[in-house]
């Protein structure tokens, strides 16, 4: 299909080239190759497990070398509590009475208010209802759940439906309580303060600037005087250059009512953009609902864990660079590559025997230490989704790479075995480095593995289109990334991806 000219200018207008919507386009034909899984990481084979002494080890090396760093943590904080509130929604849109839908097919409704009380937001869901001479007590009492429901998904009462998880009240203390962005504040004057000062980005859409903005006003002096530290809050936004077009189910482009192109974003992947522009040397990334009430003291110790690793790691770099300057024989070549592979712990570092010339090989060790730094948190996997570490296939023989599931072809027997064989996945809890050893930023977009996107269908006025995702920000997006994998407890995990997860015990005092 040819674009019409309307459809060139509102592609021009969106940030994108005609050539990067036809590359879009042959993405929906072709589709994405699956990942070749070689072996699942584990425990000794591209996860590394520390002894306590160890732990303290790491933890003394970042709390004495962290001044030197310009040291930053990115929330991706966009997305709303649509999906959280996904029961609730179903909830309304299905229940009539108790003859035709009884309450007990509702299980995580009674989950819900049977346990009301436990929720951070139950006092202020009391509030809104009196202030419409409602009482919360009385309707549970009557299994008024549909009222209940409607005051904390609607605007006559918490709106919650509509608000991003951010501003939604988690954790109720003796002394407070607290929404997803409080605990993120309190994470980072625990953790991510450098020389007074902690340095936060929340990646949010722009529709939320103003609520988020009355958050840091209210909220960010409140903390400045617990912690005694000054707080560096700034927002940013997926920008909508990243958005790709939509398709039908011939893969033609769609229109909407108006005529236009339809774009959709491109998914988290699109964020690496947001982490590029962050002037910090080292970068702590976790998402917005992942806070616990119970276990943040295990949090805070581990997430310096990680930062000292990758100090570690930065510094090993630095040493080893400068041992492959100049002309090196064999040996010496052989001695650094053992040194990437024992101090770095890469363990798939190639054997001097794959290459023809000794410059060869020197380049190919160089080409392991120049480029961004990555260490990734990894949980015992115990039946939680998400994505696994694995060895993959690739132009440099394999990689450590955190793979989803919608990148394996299952259908493929051996495939499928290897990807059953994890023993942990990651929690989206990384600390990165994108600065060299000068403190220059790497080029991100040089480090994409382009070909790992996914295509899913959705629902587009009336009709089932196809959507495309960019490569996932801790997949894809940081495929060609040094990556570390480091074992940490699944304490540290504590998702909460719908509203009855708050009744869990790490988010209840």
């Amino acid at each position: 299909m040819e674009f019409t000219n309307e459809d060139l200018l509102q592609i021009k207008s969106a940030g994108l080239t005609e050539q990067e919507v036809a590359l879009q386009m042959e993405n929906f034909v072709k589709g994405f190759p699956f990942a070749k899984l070689l072996r699942p990481a584990t425990i000794g084979d591209g996860i590394q497990s520390f002894t306590p002494e160890q732990i303290e080890k790491y933890i003394n090396i970042y709390q004495e070398q962290k001044a030197n760093y310009v040291i930053a943590k990115f929330v991706p904080a966009s997305g709303a509590a649509t999906r959280m509130m996904k029961d609730l929604y179903n909830f309304l849109d299905t229940y009539k009475d108790e003859q035709t839908t009884p309450l007990s097919s509702f299980a995580k409704i009674e989950e819900l208010i049977n346990n009301i009380n436990h929720f951070a937001f139950c006092a202020l869901l009391q509030e809104k209802m009196q202030a419409d001479k409602l009482s919360l007590q009385d309707c549970i009492n009557n299994k008024d759940y549909k009222t209940v429901v409607e005051y904390i998904l609607l605007d006559k009462g918490l709106n919650y439906g509509k608000y991003p998880k951010a501003w939604i009240l988690f954790h109720k203390y003796e002394e407070d309580i607290i929404t997803a962005f409080e605990e993120h504040l309190i994470e980072a004057a625990r953790y991510c303060e450098s020389k007074g000062t902690a340095k936060v980005e929340f990646s949010i859409i722009e529709e939320h600037k103003q609520g988020f903005e009355a958050l840091k006003k209210n909220l960010v002096p409140k903390y400045e005087k617990k912690f005694g530290i000054k707080y560096d809050i700034s927002f940013s936004y997926q920008q909508h250059s990243t958005d790709t077009i939509a398709v039908d189910l011939n893969n033609e482009p769609i229109h909407d009512k108006q005529g236009r192109l339809v774009f959709r974003p491109a998914g988290h992947g699109a964020l690496i953009n947001n982490i590029a522009k962050i002037d910090a040397d080292i970068i702590f990334i976790k998402n917005i609902d992942n806070v616990s009430a119970t276990d943040r003291e295990q949090t805070i110790k581990y997430k310096q864990v990680l930062a000292g690793v990758l100090i570690f790691a930065k510094q090993k770099i630095a040493s080893l660079q400068k041992k492959l300057q100049g002309r090196k024989t064999k040996p010496e070549l052989v001695s650094v590559a053992t040194m990437i592979k024992n101090q770095l712990m890469l363990s798939d570092v190639k054997d001097h025997t794959k290459f023809s010339t000794l410059p060869e090989y020197k380049k190919y060790l160089l080409s392991l230490l120049d480029r961004p730094v990555r260490v990734c948190g990894m949980v015992k996997n115990e039946g939680e989704v998400g994505g696994g570490p694995f060895f993959v296939e690739d132009e440099q023989g394999s990689s450590l790479q955190i793979v989803e599931k919608a990148q394996v072809q299952l259908s493929d027997v051996e495939q499928s075995a290897i990807f059953f064989k994890a023993t942990h996945f990651n929690p989206v809890d990384l600390v990165v480095s994108c600065t060299d050893a000068e403190g220059k930023h790497y080029r991100l977009d040089k480090y994409i593995d382009y070909s790992t996107g996914f295509i899913s269908e959705k629902s587009f006025e009336g009709q089932t289109i196809k959507a495309q995702e960019r490569p996932g920000l801790w997949n894809g997006s940081m495929a060609k990334w040094l990556t570390i994998f480091v074992e940490v407890p699944l304490a540290t995990f504590n998702p909460v991806k719908t509203l009855t997860d708050l009744n869990k015990t790490a988010h209840r005092i």
